[in-house]
């Protein structure tokens, strides 16, 4: 498979998606069920990246100083810290670990 051919069928299935959205019939999203769905999927796909950031490297499971930060960010939000505290926290954890050799 060429790039080109890569290309065009990326820019193929996000065209059909697109075009998804316009033909797919109203009754169908003002659903319950699809309102829920829908709304959890932003919170879904942020936690997904959040794991695969924290523990994986290219193509192996790692537990390194990452894991450690994201603990203790869980922590802080647990205690209701405000957002720039918890970010504060775990990345202040994450470079003290590594600094003493961890991760």
């Amino acid at each position: 498979m060429s790039t080109w051919t890569a290309v065009l069928a990326a820019a193929a299935i996000a065209f059909a998606t697109k075009l998804a959205g316009y033909v797919v019939p109203p009754a169908w999203l003002e659903e319950p069920r699809t309102r829920r769905v829908t709304g959890a999927l932003p919170a879904a796909l942020l936690a997904s990246l959040v794991v695969l950031q924290t523990f994986s490297t290219g193509r192996d499971l790692v537990l390194d100083a990452r894991a450690a930060g994201l603990a203790v960010a869980v922590l802080a939000l647990v205690l209701r810290a405000p957002f720039l505290v918890v970010v504060v926290l775990a990345a202040l954890t994450a470079a003290g670990l590594r600094a003493l050799g961890w991760g």
